[in-house]
C-alpha cells in the first residue's frame, strides 16, 4: 500500500464513524421496533446527525484526494495539441 499517512488515517476515522453510524441505527430499529416512538424519534435524530458527520467527512476526504491526483497527472493538454479555443476572444 502506497497510501500517504494522512490517508490512511482518515480511512481509519471514516471507518469508525461508519461504525458510530451502524451502531446508532441498529438502536433506532430496536427502539421503533419495541414501540417506543419518543426514544425512536430522539434516536433518529442522533443517527441522522451521525450520518450527516460522516457524509460531510467523507466528502472532505474525497476532494483532497481529486485535488491531490489533479496535482500529480500531467496536464490535459500536450504540447503536440493546440489548447480549446476562446469563445470570448472572437
Amino acid at each position: 500500500m502506497n497510501r500517504q499517512p494522512s490517508t490512511e488515517a482518515e480511512r481509519l476515522m471514516l471507518d469508525a464513524k461508519k461504525a458510530i453510524l451502524q451502531e446508532q441505527h441498529r438502536r433506532f430499529q430496536e427502539l421503533q421496533k419495541e414501540g417506543r416512538w419518543d426514544d425512536a424519534m430522539q434516536q433518529l435524530h442522533v443517527t441522522l446527525s451521525c450520518a450527516a458527520d460522516l457524509l460531510k467527512d467523507s466528502v472532505v476526504v474525497l476532494e483532497r484526494a481529486v485535488n491531490q491526483r489533479r496535482d500529480q497527472d500531467p496536464p490535459f493538454f500536450s504540447k503536440e495539441l493546440p489548447p480549446p479555443a476562446d469563445p470570448d476572444a472572437a
